[in-house]
């Protein structure tokens, strides 16, 4: 069983809400760390001191629902990754309750943009003035939208780059390079060293990288993301054939100079060439590949155009910078999905 060292900075109760592709990725691989000979139970042991523990065993437990969640608490989460397949990763306990968690030192926050107010609510209930919370999910206003509801804890700046996705109920399969993990400070308390979160994370394999301002990191990032996102879903067409279509790339460009003028007027610094080395970055992307924004539009469900598109106009109509090619297509796409 893992363990840690005590102290002021010490993790012993972790959670992890929502486990799709982020979050079955980066909470599996530190469950199976820190899983030991520790046993999955129910919610209700939650109330009988399942964190309790004298030893300073770090506990990790996923906050999941429906058949995967019945998967997982039947038998672990298991984990496929790029370098080893069949990982069995069972976490302390799997429950759809968060409010009856006790509150935890590290949550993870890997849920969809579109739960991400609702999730925020519940958490508001067990978050201490300790609670250290990574949100690890696409968007440059994350911290703000989770401070509207949870007004205590720290809240640490964060972004992902991995490749991961539900295969079957139970079953989160990673593909490509291994997961990446930027991490910053929490810019209302800077003295606040997440060195002991990053040790944790390192300990289970995970690579992270610590800035002093994880924002940049954050903004370039949602550069790409965004844009792709947006003409992608507005298109409706792959990576591939968005960049062999010098109209559609073209408005992918567009996009990025918005979202780079955006960022300029929040203090954001990108490097001189950030536009043509995120179109660059868009070709070592297999040519069919679609974006979930993409996808979930494809389905005409819920999806984080709100994230994408209807965060760059607010900004945008906030700091005066003028966002006509971002405003165009997510009216046309939100148009769409409204009509019958």
């Amino acid at each position: 069983m893992y363990r840690i060292p005590s102290g002021r900075d010490r993790v012993s109760k972790v959670v992890v809400v929502g486990i799709g592709g982020v979050g079955g990725y980066f909470g599996g691989l530190l469950a199976r760390h820190c899983q030991g000979s520790i046993a999955m139970d129910t919610v209700e042991a939650a109330a009988s001191g399942l964190y309790e523990d004298p030893g300073q065993a770090v506990r990790v437990a996923f906050v999941a629902r429906g058949a995967h969640l019945q998967e997982i608490r039947a038998n672990g989460l298991l984990l496929n990754t790029a370098e080893r397949s069949g990982l069995v990763c069972r976490p302390a306990m799997a429950t759809d309750e968060l409010e009856r968690l006790e509150s935890p030192d590290l949550c993870l926050l890997c849920v969809k943009g579109y739960d991400l107010e609702e999730v925020s609510r519940r958490l508001a209930a067990i978050v201490r003035g300790t609670t250290v919370i990574m949100p690890l999910l696409n968007g440059v206003d994350i911290r703000e939208r989770i401070r509207r509801h949870v007004k205590t804890g720290l809240v640490l700046p964060a972004c992902v780059y991995v490749s991961a996705s539900i295969e079957r109920p139970g079953v989160v399969t990673q593909k490509g390079m291994a997961g990446l993990l930027i991490c910053g400070r929490d810019p209302d308390h800077p003295k606040y060293d997440p060195s002991p979160v990053a040790k944790l994370f390192e300990g289970a394999g995970i690579t992270v990288r610590l800035e002093k301002d994880a924002y940049p990191a954050i903004w370039e990032k949602y550069l790409f993301i965004a844009s792709f996102g947006l003409v992608t879903a507005w298109a409706d067409r792959s990576f591939g054939a968005v960049l062999e279509d010098p109209e559609l790339r073209d408005l992918v460009r567009g996009i990025m100079e918005e979202i780079a003028e955006v960022a300029a007027q929040r203090g954001i610094e990108f490097e001189t060439e950030i536009i043509g080395s995120s179109l660059k970055k868009a070709e070592n992307f297999p040519y069919e590949t679609k974006t979930s924004y993409q996808r979930d539009v494809e389905k005409r469900g819920r999806n984080e155009g709100d994230l994408f598109g209807g965060t760059i106009v607010r900004l945008g109509r906030d700091l005066g910078v003028p966002t006509p090619v971002t405003q165009r297509l997510f009216g046309e796409i939100e148009a769409r999905l409204k009509a019958p």
